[in-house]
C-alpha cells in the first residue's frame, strides 16, 4: 500500500518546488510528482531576471506580489545554500530599461517618478552616464531607467536547490511519473492515480505550469490559460561585458558568471512546440548586438526555447478550486515565474494552512474568476 500524504504536489519545476519546499519547512508530509525532471521546462529555459518593477511598472495587487517576492530572495538564497550547497547565483545587479528613443525617454522618466512616489528605488541615467557605468553599450541612446533593486538568479539552480531543501527537510519526489487521473470518493478528492499507481493525500496541488489546464480538465475545470513560446540563446565572452542586466524594447541581455550572457526572448503565443527556430534567434541576435555590439565577438554557446504559461488577464492563478476544497491550482505566471516563486510557496502553504492571506491577493488571484464546468 503506498503511503498517505499531507499533499501532493503535481510539477517539479520551480513553482512546484517552492510550494514542496514552504509546506515541508512547515512540517507537512508531501510528494511532489513530475511527468519528467526535475526543472525539466520553463524553469530550465528561464533567464532567471527578478523585473519586479522592470516589468510590472505600475501599482496593482501583481506588482505588491512580486515586490513582496523580490525582497524574499536574499534569505531564501541563504537557507538554500545552508541546506544544499546550492549556490543559486542570486545577484542584485539591478536592470538598466533602456530608451531607444525621445518617447520611451519621456515614458521612462515619468515612471521613474511614479516609482518613486510609491517609495521604490528607480533613477533616471543619462546616457552619458550610462555610457560611464556600461561603456559597452551602443552611444545611440537616450539614456536608462535603472532599478537596482531588480537582479536575477540562476532559474535551473533555483529549482533544483528548492527541491533538495524540501527532499532535506522530508518530501518525497517522483520524477518520471505521470498524473493520469485524481481519485473521487463521495465527490471528496481523495489523491491521484499515476503511472506509478495510486498516491493519497489530503489535498492535491497542481502546479504544472503551461500543461496544467490539460490535466485539470477531468475535474471539470477550464482555466483560461494558453501557452507562450519563447526562445532564448547563450554566449560566453572573456571578459564580463556589462554589469547589470539590460532590459530593452526588443531583447533582454543578462549577464552571469564566468563572461556568459544569457539573451532573449522571443514570444509565439499558442505553441507548445520547444524547437529553436532561425527566424527566431536570428531576430535575437540582430536586436542584441545593436543594443551590445561587442557581442558579435563572442563565442555562441546553446539556444533553446521554453513554454510558459500566460493568462488572459495576465494573471496567474493562486487558489483553490470553487467545488473541490482540497484541489489547489497555483499556475499562469508566465514570464515572472522564477520571481514568484518564494512568495507563490509560501501563499499556496498558508491557503492550504487555513491561514489568512492578503485580501487584495486573495481577491486579484482567485481561480473562481474563469473557472468553468466543462
Amino acid at each position: 500500500m503506498q503511503p498517505h500524504y499531507d499533499v501532493i504536489v503535481v510539477g517539479a519545476g520551480v513553482i512546484g518546488c517552492s510550494i514542496a519546499y514552504h509546506l515541508a519547512k512547515g512540517g507537512k508530509s508531501v510528494l511532489v510528482l513530475e511527468k519528467g525532471s526535475i526543472a525539466g521546462k520553463a524553469s530550465k529555459a528561464a533567464a532567471g531576471m527578478l523585473g519586479a518593477q522592470t516589468e510590472l511598472e505600475e501599482d496593482s495587487p501583481l506588482f505588491q506580489l512580486a515586490k513582496g517576492s523580490r525582497a524574499m530572495f536574499p534569505e531564501l538564497a541563504a537557507d538554500l545554500k545552508n541546506l544544499t550547497g546550492i549556490d543559486i547565483g542570486y545577484e542584485q545587479n539591478g536592470i538598466y530599461k533602456v530608451a531607444r528613443t525621445e518617447a520611451q525617454a519621456e515614458r521612462f522618466k515619468s515612471l521613474v517618478q511614479a516609482q518613486q512616489l510609491l517609495g521604490e528605488e528607480s533613477h533616471w541615467i543619462s546616457a552619458d552616464e550610462l555610457q560611464t557605468r556600461e561603456p559597452a553599450l551602443i552611444k545611440e541612446v537616450y539614456g536608462a531607467m535603472f532599478i537596482p533593486n531588480d537582479g536575477q538568479v540562476s532559474a535551473p539552480e533555483m529549482t533544483k536547490a528548492l527541491a533538495q531543501a524540501a527532499v532535506t527537510l522530508g518530501a518525497t519526489i517522483k520524477e518520471y511519473t505521470e498524473v493520469h487521473r485524481f481519485v473521487k470518493e463521495d465527490g471528496e478528492l481523495k489523491g491521484v492515480e499515476t503511472s506509478a499507481g495510486l498516491f493519497s493525500a489530503d489535498d492535491v496541488v497542481v502546479a504544472g505550469g503551461a500543461w496544467s489546464e490539460q490535466l485539470l480538465k477531468e475535474m471539470g475545470v477550464e482555466l483560461e490559460t494558453f501557452p507562450v513560446k519563447g526562445e532564448c540563446f547563450s554566449v560566453k565572452t572573456c571578459n564580463r561585458l556589462i554589469t547589470g542586466t539590460v532590459f530593452s524594447d526588443d531583447c533582454y541581455i543578462v549577464p552571469k558568471a564566468g563572461g556568459r550572457l544569457i539573451i532573449g526572448a522571443t514570444e509565439r503565443p499558442g505553441s507548445f512546440e520547444e524547437t529553436v527556430t532561425v527566424e527566431g534567434i536570428a531576430r535575437l541576435m540582430e536586436a542584441a548586438t545593436r543594443t551590445l555590439p561587442a557581442l558579435r565577438d563572442a563565442v555562441w554557446e546553446t539556444a533553446w526555447a521554453g513554454i510558459r504559461p500566460q493568462t488572459k488577464d495576465a494573471l496567474p492563478y493562486l487558489g483553490v478550486h470553487p467545488e473541490f476544497k482540497h484541489l489547489f491550482m497555483a499556475t499562469g505566471h508566465y514570464r515572472n515565474g522564477i520571481l514568484l516563486a518564494p512568495i507563490t510557496g509560501t501563499l499556496m502553504a498558508d491557503l492550504i494552512d487555513g491561514k489568512e492571506i492578503e485580501p487584495s491577493w486573495r481577491s486579484a488571484f482567485h481561480v473562481n474568476r474563469s473557472v468553468l464546468k466543462a
